[in-house]
């Protein structure tokens, strides 16, 4: 069985599924079935928790069923980010939900890029630590942030593949390449996962084929016209990465490789 190991938690998908955006709760449950994910991400602020007619979005997930991991979506400073997370741990343990103890943590520097802010996202992580959390850090796809966060006591650090919800899919497969070579030089077991960008179900197989640990996304799937359709897409998408990437891909070449060797080959001129 394909395992994969963080810190505490195992999980044996590879795909990571957001439940916001979505323009129902109804559609939302359709999609999270159709990907197959075992691990579904939730924004603990309350209004991200609760929709226009004051139904909680936890009342939609079978919490049986999924591991329910929180996230500090919405947050730009350490404290909150903290002070969120604390309140995630919190709510989990009331429901009973073995997503208990982690967190998807994001400190974000502003509202526009939604870019992370790498002081901010330090000083959360190392803190986070301390409080018992397996902190799973959102970053950019610097490879020295990256390494930065692993240091500071990081679970799993997860490089963005382009700004949130924008859908341009990997922007820069070279740093992702970086970032999973430094972060796993001493440590080939180290969990990095793909966060943010994603737009269609190619960007989830490059960064499997690139060698990354699993993939976290949300908006590719919740604004796509069919989610449900489009959540089977990525599913499979993930599938086939993973196999690329533990299969081997031949090296690329200047020049054509002929499938069929020449030599041996009968040469046949008409009229001879």
């Amino acid at each position: 069985m394909d395992v994969l190991r963080i810190g505490k938690f195992e999980v044996t998908n590879r795909l990571f599924v957001g439940t916001g955006k979505y323009a129902t709760h109804e559609l939302m449950q359709q999609a999270l079935a159709a990907s197959a994910c075992q691990v579904v991400t939730v924004a603990v602020r309350r209004e991200r928790l609760v929709d226009k007619e004051g139904r909680s979005l936890l009342d939609f997930l079978d919490l049986s069923k999924y591991i329910i991991l929180p996230n500090t979506a919405g947050c730009f400073t350490a404290d909150d980010a903290i002070r969120v997370s604390l309140l995630g741990r919190d709510l989990l343990e009331k429901q009973g939900n073995k997503g208990a103890g982690w967190v998807k943590l994001e400190v974000l520097g502003d509202k526009k890029t939604l870019l992370p802010d790498p002081v901010g996202t330090l000083e959360a992580t190392k803190e986070l630590v301390k409080e018992g959390f397996t902190v799973l850090a959102y970053t950019s796809d610097d490879p020295r942030s990256a390494v930065r966060i692993k240091e500071a006591g990081a679970a799993s650090v997860m490089p963005a593949g382009s700004p949130i919800g924008s859908g341009q899919g990997i922007l820069n497969p070279l740093n992702i390449s970086l970032c999973l070579e430094l972060l796993k030089e001493n440590d080939r077991g180290f969990p990095v996962i793909v966060d943010a960008g994603v737009g269609t179900a190619s960007d989830v197989t490059i960064a499997m084929e690139i060698g990354a640990d699993g993939v976290l996304l949300n908006t590719g799937i919740a604004h796509a016209k069919d989610p449900a359709k489009m959540a089977t897409a990525m599913r499979h998408a993930l599938d086939a990465g993973r196999l690329a990437y533990q299969s081997g891909r031949i090296p690329k070449k200047r020049y054509a490789t002929a499938s069929s060797p020449f030599e041996g080959v009968i040469s046949y001129i008409p009229g001879e």
